[in-house]
């Protein structure tokens, strides 16, 4: 039996895999088991930040691995404080929790926003105010704070104490504060799974003012839209606000399994011995490679991701069949006259890998991607377009 055949036997059936078995790679290029070769302009779904096999990233993560796997966080180890000293130096953000998911990430969000009010301001202020549209995660509770109605089907019950709002809708946010008890609100700044939808700054700059003035917290979920993606290092940046909680992972640490939670003054002490905890948050592995990618994530490569991501956003548009173009830097949606399913895979079978995020074609190559590579990419993609 070949490795689909052998997959479909073994693995439980929750993927609607294309029809490629990738084996090896090099930067923005992978290889199938027949040697044929794709530009990806996937990066794993925003994970191999520096591509595939990058030579600074091997080297790191092989050190690490050749002197200590994991211990537990029971004891101190070197990469876990570097790498939590580096994003707190670059963001102002106070501490760090380590786990190993996006997921996870928002899980530590939710605990400490809620941890907070109590400590604060007593029992029964819960609840938190999500987006429509948004996507927070795919365990229980951050399934129920995702804010998709197609989503929250067979796995009842819920957990409670979740309000969705329409996006850059200020009164609506301003109402479901007067009506719940509302400890925090938790939004994507660019909904990637949600369509690649951009909040616009004013809702942002009034969201947190209101934030503000009632002691509620603000989230951001940088999980995918953190690690330099969309031309800073957190997309916060763009909007010019600093929350009280960040999330992040993807491509945190280039391709390992890697979340991360950070902690703003309010609720850096929050969370005490005991109030959480990881197996294999911060470990020393997935902690070595975070630091390699972070500490290469410089203004000169921002700019760089900056301009590339302008690029797209000029070739497309003016590409026929191409009804608009959305997002921030190397994070571009594509609205297509065509199916996007069916411009996936027609650039599979011309040797580009390309995503969708609801109707739209999805593109998050890797941040050092080369111009000659993206320019091959959006040749492909014109074409098939």
């Amino acid at each position: 039996m070949n490795t689909k055949q052998l997959d479909q036997q073994y693995i439980a059936n929750t993927y609607a895999r294309n029809d490629v078995v990738f084996t090896h790679g090099s930067g923005a290029t992978l290889y199938d088991e027949t040697g044929k070769a794709y530009i990806d302009l996937g990066g794993g779904i925003a994970v191999n930040s520096f591509g595939i096999a990058d030579p600074v990233w091997t080297q790191a993560v092989t050190e690490q691995l050749q002197t200590l796997q994991h211990t537990s966080n029971l004891y101190y180890t070197q990469p876990q404080v570097r790498l939590a000293q580096m994003l707190c130096a670059r963001t102002g953000m106070k501490k760090v929790f380590f786990s190993n998911s996006g997921a996870e990430a928002n899980e530590c969000a939710i605990k400490a926003a809620r941890k907070y009010s109590s400590d604060c301001h007593g029992e029964n202020r819960g609840v938190i105010v999500t987006l429509r549209n948004s996507f927070h995660g795919r365990t229980l509770t951050t399934l129920a704070a995702t804010g998709q109605d197609s989503l929250h089907q067979h796995f009842f019950p819920f957990p409670p104490g979740f309000v969705h709002v329409e996006a850059n809708d200020i009164a609506a946010l301003e109402q479901a504060l007067e009506e719940h008890p509302c400890c925090a609100f938790l939004f994507e700044l660019i909904q990637g799974e949600g369509g690649l939808n951009v909040l616009e700054r004013d809702y942002v700059l009034q969201a947190a003012e209101l934030a503000t003035q009632r002691d509620i917290l603000l989230l951001v979920d940088e999980v995918q839209t953190g690690n330099g993606r969309t031309g800073k290092l957190y997309c916060c940046e763009h909007y010019g606000i600093r929350p009280d909680i960040v999330s992040t992972a993807k491509g945190l640490a280039g391709g390992l399994p890697f979340g991360a939670t950070l902690l703003g003054e309010k609720v850096q002490d929050t969370l005490t011995p005991g109030s959480h905890g990881s197996t294999f948050g911060g470990n020393p592995v997935c902690a070595a490679g975070a630091c390699s990618v972070l500490e290469r994530i410089d203004g000169e490569l921002l700019r760089e991701v900056a301009e590339k991501g302008e690029r797209i956003a000029q070739v497309m548009a003016e590409a026929p069949g191409v009804k608009a173009v959305c997002g921030l830097g190397l994070m571009r949606g594509i609205q297509t006259e065509r199916l996007a399913a069916d411009v996936v895979k027609q650039c599979l079978q011309q040797g580009l890998v390309v995503l969708t995020a609801k109707d739209k074609i999805r593109l998050l190559p890797p941040l050092n991607i080369s111009w000659a590579e993206l320019e091959q990419g959006l040749e492909i993609l014109k074409s098939v377009l």
